[in-house]
């Protein structure tokens, strides 16, 4: 999508004139073209990638947040302007209607590649929630009931199919990808909804993993049953399998070893610049970067990243990644859900409308029965088996993929496959409805969900919080004896090699800077019980203050102060209690005196209390009168 650009101006009016007047003539067909001394250079502008690009950036910057204001769901939003301003939607009126050209995506494919990223940050920050040790918690699940939801799920479609008249190369592979569900509009519900460490999160992760996973055999059965998969023994379709699951285990080697060795490294560099530019660059290129060593061994980008974020998960710079990465997602998974609105035909649904809503409900239905009955036998509850169900029961992105390329090797007829992604289209818009049904199922059931401890993103009994900002000399006093007393507490300083250290010294403390404010979100400011501010920083200080009193102004802050003066300033703003480093200072040496001059230490002790009780009522009177101002 490179525009080169060459311009040369005469100068004279007539060499000016015929400029413009060929600049005006091109512009319409997007080709620039300027003469200089009987040569030119030619530029071309793609429009229709610039005006599909507004169009999506309109949806997601204009028209979704209008629709939040009626409390729709955003995926909704996406999913119904995909399917109305896409191709297969005002789109296809464009001939008779030349203006839509501006107002609906042209090509679809302009937007897929930045889509598919979506779903590979989404994996990527899933990932970082996760660690290595709670994932291996989850294997039975994975290998046990995600596997088994596979099989049995696709076995019955693939009778169905054949029952239907579709010959066995089409019927397993239409079994075979409509067994699989949408790992992104599903996990993105969860995240939204903070219940990826519920037992429905729990659930419904396995059996997604397992899902994505399954997708390296379907993909090679497609490409098999075609005879156009290149470097594949056709003799042996076991062989291939064999090979090419060994290739995607390499993969994935490589992508460990390469992030054990390179990834903390690389981060610790980075974060010593001191650059937000240079540290999004980074996250971004370990993102793509191992999403693409995945797909070159016939994985999903997808995995590669979570992979990626696993790895990061126990490195103290987690929460900062998060934080970078979070808005990226956002707006990446809007354009995904918005291409997959656009693959819904209302030509298709219109054709066969009694049919097709007998398929969606089957499909749903058959699923969800299955997945419940699964979910049941590995122990999970009644309410959470059902919300699983149904949650899972819809198809998934994938179906796009594998019944697509089965439709282009020819192993599936186009009318079948045409059907059949409506019906997989219908299902996904149908998942945030589901969602909200099923959950209200649940309240009649269960007041609560279910906590598994072990996929808790902070470590158990870390529920409700304190945030320690600051693991300096102060902040380490401060963390050991809140520790000593059994308080829950989350440690962040912005010294990447002071945070290297002290946790290779066993210290939990997390990299980050803590006047960004999504990353205080990440640390659990929400959930925290207290913030305690001991760094030096007057101004960083303040405006931590500031934005902490005005999200939480129920939990105390207390804060470091350089004098008196700015403790006053801090109680103002909103400090539940400050402390000024001259005043302690002169307390402690006060203290020290009244000892080494022989005074009882019971009655030094006590003198010094009372003195710093004085001052802390003496400065709190500054929050005190702006409480009263303000009201």
């Amino acid at each position: 999508m490179g525009v080169l650009f060459g311009l040369s101006i005469q100068w004279d009016l007539r060499g000016l004139s015929r400029s413009l007047r060929s600049l005006a003539e091109s512009v319409a067909c997007g080709v620039i073209a300027i003469r200089r001394n009987g040569g030119f250079v030619v530029a071309t502008i793609n429009v229709s990638v610039y005006s599909d690009a507004l169009i999506v950036l309109g949806t997601a910057g204009i028209l979704v947040p209008v629709l939040r204001r009626w409390r729709l769901n955003p995926i909704l939003c996406y999913l119904g302007a995909g399917a109305l301003l896409g191709p297969l939607g005002l789109g296809s009126l464009i001939d008779k209607f030349p203006p839509l050209y501006w107002l609906t995506i042209v090509d679809a494919d302009n937007i897929a590649g930045i889509a598919e990223l979506g779903v590979v940050f989404l994996f990527f920050l899933i990932g970082l929630e996760l660690s290595p040790q709670r994932l291996v918690t989850m294997r039975h699940l994975v290998a046990g009931m995600g596997s088994l939801q596979v099989v049995l799920t696709a076995a019955l479609f693939t009778v169905i199919a054949l029952k239907m008249g579709q010959d066995s190369s089409a019927a397993i592979v239409l079994g075979a990808s409509l067994s699989l569900s949408s790992t992104a509009i599903v996990l993105e519900l969860l995240s939204k909804q903070g219940r990826m460490s519920t037992s429905v999160g729990r659930a419904s992760f396995a059996l997604l993993l397992a899902q994505d996973i399954a997708v390296i055999p379907i993909l090679m059965f497609i490409s098999i049953g075609a005879g156009t998969s290149p470097g594949i023994s056709h003799g042996s379709v076991l062989a291939s399998l064999v090979r090419a699951l060994v290739q995607a285990a390499v993969a994935l080697v490589i992508i460990v070893v390469l992030g054990r060795v390179l990834m903390s490294p690389l981060f610790r560099v980075v974060a010593a610049a001191k650059s937000s530019e240079i540290f999004i660059a980074a996250v971004l290129f370990v993102i793509v970067s191992t999403g693409l060593i995945a797909h070159q061994a016939g994985l999903s980008m997808a995995l590669g990243a979570f992979v990626a974020g696993l790895l990061l998960a126990e490195t103290e710079f987690r929460k900062a990644i998060q934080t970078t990465v979070e808005p990226f997602k956002g707006l990446l998974l809007g354009i995904f859900f918005f291409t997959v609105g656009m693959k819904i035909d209302v030509r298709e649904l219109m054709r066969y409308p009694v049919g097709l809503l007998a398929s969606v409900l089957g499909l749903i239905a058959a699923k969800a029965i299955i997945i419940t009955g699964l979910t049941r036998l590995f122990r999970f509850s009644w309410p959470n088996a059902i919300e699983t169900g149904l949650l899972l029961g819809p198809g998934g992105e994938f179906a796009f993929v594998g019944i697509g390329m089965a439709t282009t090797v020819k192993l599936v007829n186009p009318g079948v496959s045409s059907y059949w992604l409506a019906v997989t289209a219908v299902t996904m818009a149908a998942t945030p409805v589901l969602s909200m049904a099923a959950q209200r199922l649940n309240k009649v059931y269960l007041k609560n969900g279910t906590i598994d401890p072990e996929l808790l993103a902070r470590p158990a009994g870390k529920e409700r919080h304190a945030i320690v900002i600051g693991y300096g000399r102060v902040g380490k006093v401060v963390c050991s004896i809140l520790r000593q007393h059994r308080v829950p507490n989350i440690a962040i300083d912005n010294d990447p090699f002071a945070v290297v250290r002290d946790r290779h010294e066993g210290h939990e403390v997390f990299y980050g800077d803590a006047s960004n404010r999504e990353f205080l979100k990440a640390c659990g400011l929400e959930d925290a019980t207290g913030v305690i501010l001991t760094i030096d920083a007057g101004e960083v200080i303040d405006g931590i203050v500031a934005y902490v009193h005005a999200i939480r102004p129920d939990i105390p802050v207390i804060t470091r102060a350089r004098d008196a003066i700015h403790a006053r300033h801090l109680y103002s703003i909103g400090a539940t209690d400050a402390v000024p480093e001259t005043i302690e200072a002169s307390l402690q040496l006060s203290e020290a005196a009244l000892l080494g001059l022989g005074v009882a230490p019971e009655s030094a002790t006590a003198s010094v209390h009372e003195k710093r009780n004085e001052f802390r009522h003496e400065l709190q009177d500054a929050r005190r009168n702006s409480v009263q101002r303000q009201g």
